[in-house]
């Protein structure tokens, strides 16, 4: 949805940012591997679900159409696992700040075959099941809204600081690539000037022994 203003827009923009819904269909070859990676920043929470799709509409999934699904951390920490299921879901709150990825493999199958997959991830804001705080709170909807609002108002500030600190981290990394970019330049140039001098040394002696010079 585009916005009337360039103010909206922005929003719009933040808003994706800090409270991802990433929910989509896709095919899945049989002994290959798909995988979804989703930039979470520190002590965020997400969930998801995932399913086997059938043939057709309200058609159940064959028993050979199952799927291998693991999420891990942006270091390579296992938060979920599940070998040769139809369906699942996982939670999680986020202790590392990065990409986090989701990646479903497929058996392999004689002949080969396609398996449709649903997927559906959330994380911030998104993630959190609002009608459980409706009912658990018993507050109206115009209080709800109001709580929602808050809740991705401070997400959106949250992303704000996360994105300086990355665009930090990418300044610095900037800076010691140019640093050592100038050493190497230096210490290729000293060197390309010893072989010079080693060069002209050799055949200045050379010259003074065939006594050309």
């Amino acid at each position: 949805m585009m916005g009337t203003s360039a103010f909206s827009t922005g929003f719009s923009i933040l808003c994706l940012l800090s409270t991802t819904a990433l929910s989509l269909r896709f095919d899945l070859q049989s002994g290959h591997t798909r995988c979804i990676a989703e930039d979470i920043k520190v002590n965020s929470m997400s969930v998801g679900k995932y399913n086997v799709v059938g043939p057709s509409e309200g058609q159940k999934a064959p028993e050979s159409h199952r799927v291998t699904a693991r999420i891990t951390s942006p270091y390579g920490n296992s938060i979920h696992y599940a070998d040769n299921v139809e369906s699942g879901n996982f939670a999680f709150t986020s202790s590392e700040g990065g990409d986090y990825l989701a990646c479903f493999w497929a058996p392999e199958h004689k002949p080969p075959t396609t398996i449709t997959v649903e997927f559906e991830w959330k994380t911030g804001v998104a993630a959190k099941d609002w009608s459980n705080v409706a009912k658990k709170g018993q507050i109206d909807v115009m209080e709800l809204e109001l709580r929602k609002l808050e809740d991705t108002i401070k997400s959106i500030h949250e992303e704000m600081f996360y994105l300086r600190e990355r665009e930090e981290e990418m300044q610095d990394l900037n800076r010691a690539t140019n640093t050592r970019m100038a050493v190497l330049s230096g210490l290729s140039f000293i060197i390309c000037l010893s072989v010079a001098g080693l060069q002209l040394w050799h055949l200045k002696n050379f010259f003074e022994r065939k006594k050309i010079l």
